[in-house]
């Protein structure tokens, strides 16, 4: 990956919906030149895909929470993964450090819905217990790191 390449990522994370054209503009290339260097990003697995951020509060989900994961001794966490994966409400979920094993991030209506949500996660076989904080407000998310060279 060279200069150019990080050039056009950060052009990307800033506007995923530019045109050939803008980007080839933004680091002095052709729109074809860019489109085909794009795609090399893409078939390296550098860039993993597109979409469309919202609001959440703007689409329902106005309650958002951190759930730790604690499992029992004699289960994989990757089997813990796959039972979280069908529990729709969870957006993101890391394996840590620590206490727990699995960190959840959830986005719910309602506080009511996130009990509910918490119960289907200890129903999780192998997870014994859980820890909950609720997000009161968030200050920023999603920010990209800067691209190491």
């Amino acid at each position: 990956m060279d200069a150019i390449d990080r050039q056009l990522i950060e052009a990307l994370r800033a506007n995923g919906r530019s045109s050939w054209a803008e980007l080839g503009r933004v680091v002095g290339l052709s729109g074809p030149s860019v489109q085909e260097r794009v795609k090399r990003l893409e078939d390296r697995g550098v860039l993993l895909g597109y979409r469309a951020v919202v609001a959440p509060e703007q689409v329902g989900l106005g309650t958002s929470a951190l759930i730790g994961l604690f499992q029992r001794d004699d289960v994989e966490t990757d089997d813990i993964v796959e039972g979280v994966r069908e529990i729709a409400a969870v957006e993101d979920c890391w394996f840590v450090a620590g206490d727990q094993e699995l960190v959840v991030k959830v986005r719910v209506a309602d506080v009511t819905e996130l009990e509910e949500v918490v119960g289907n996660l200890r129903r999780v076989n192998g997870v014994v217990r859980t820890r909950t904080t609720v997000i009161l407000s968030t200050r920023w998310e999603a920010r990209p790191a800067p691209i190491s060279e």
